[in-house]
């Protein structure tokens, strides 16, 4: 088993902000990424998701991604590119594909096991995301139905609906998504949500972002699972919202009670026919390769105090709650490492 001052597991936005800061720090770490290429999340996304679509790529720490007319490229195309080239020009070396198997309690150490190897840590940044945990409720009537059932992480654009009758599940920028492309070419489609969407009227600026963070925090602090963005945040102005506005695609409807063989039902008796449901319904944190140390609270959230775990101190969560965003993932990534250096410190210092 290799040892190690810290070993940072994950490579999208906020386990390279980690792992940048880490260095600069002066901390020796190795990062540990389960995709075989760079980008994170965005590798994964839906090449209909075009630049101009995305809500914003912020640039990663050290180098600022230039300006470049790419607003009909893919995202997943992009960012990625622009996530290689972070890799390369700041040299941070990144272990892929690895899958981080568990990480457990060793000699008062954090012992890592993957797939290509073992270290024995002195503290662990994990940064894994949620785009490997779609969350996919489950409703009465579901396995009889005779049509597709997808999530948003298997949406690949608006083509194959052509001509299908589609109910959209959900209230935030992934249902946005799929109605302002779909109400082009589907033969009609519906969209529920569990609460009526709250709409913004402004342009969502550093103040109301701050407010948002401050909100989901406030959660992590009492150890309750973190809320999803958008029922902080409500929807915005963005060019997916309008789009979907101007095709009449955001009349919402209360959410189904059941599902039937052909359609949805709810409890007043209504139907609607369906030959498919895109469930837009969002993601949990990916997080079971930490369940050996125990970390969750009765709340069944993971108490952080900033970005360091209150049950074990030698973790740090970055991409979970606060800083599950592009909005706050670099600033948690130099909080991460700012935190596992005076940890190393303090140590040393008591030796």
């Amino acid at each position: 088993m290799r040892e190690i001052d810290a070993v940072v597991i994950g490579a999208g936005q906020a386990g390279l902000s980690s792992a940048y800061h880490l260095r600069r720090l002066g901390v020796p770490a190795v990062v540990l990424d389960a995709a075989d290429g760079p980008g994170g999340a965005w590798r994964h996304r839906s090449p209909s998701l075009t630049m101009d679509k995305v809500h914003g790529v912020f640039d990663l720490p050290g180098l600022r991604r230039e300006p470049r007319d790419d607003g009909l490229l893919p995202a997943s195309v992009v960012v990625p590119g622009y996530y290689a080239g972070y890799e390369r020009d700041t040299g941070l070396e990144v272990v892929r594909p690895v899958t981080v198997a568990s990480v457990s309690r060793d000699g008062g150490l954090l012992a890592v096991r993957s797939d290509a190897g073992e270290w024995l840590a002195r503290a662990v940044v994990n940064a894994t995301g949620t785009w490997t945990r779609p969350y996919w409720p489950y409703y009465p009537g579901a396995p009889g139905f005779a049509g597709r059932q997808l999530h948003y992480a298997a949406y690949r654009g608006p083509a194959e609906f052509a001509g299908r009758r589609v109910v959209v599940v959900g209230g935030g920028a992934s249902a946005m998504h799929v109605l302002s492309e779909l109400a082009e070419v589907a033969a009609g489609t519906l969209w529920v949500t569990r609460r009526p969407p709250v709409w913004r009227g402004d342009d969502f600026g550093e103040e109301a972002r701050r407010e948002a963070v401050a909100l989901v925090e406030a959660r992590v602090r009492a150890g309750l699972p973190p809320q999803s963005v958008v029922s902080v945040t409500g929807l915005g102005s963005t060019p997916v919202v309008r789009e979907a506005m101007a095709r009449g695609a955001l009349e919402r409807q209360p959410m189904f009670s059941r599902i039937l063989p052909y359609g949805v039902a709810w409890p007043d008796g209504r139907t609607a026919e369906a030959d498919v449901i895109v469930w837009a319904t969002g993601f949990r944190s990916a997080l079971d390769h930490l369940a050996p140390l125990r970390l969750r609270e009765p709340g069944g959230g993971i108490r952080l105090d900033g970005t360091q775990v209150v049950r074990e101190p030698r973790v740090q969560l970055v991409g979970y709650g606060p800083s599950a965003s592009t909005v706050g993932a670099n600033r948690a990534g130099r909080e991460a490492a700012s935190r596992v250096r005076r940890l190393l410190a303090a140590e040393t210092q008591a030796a």
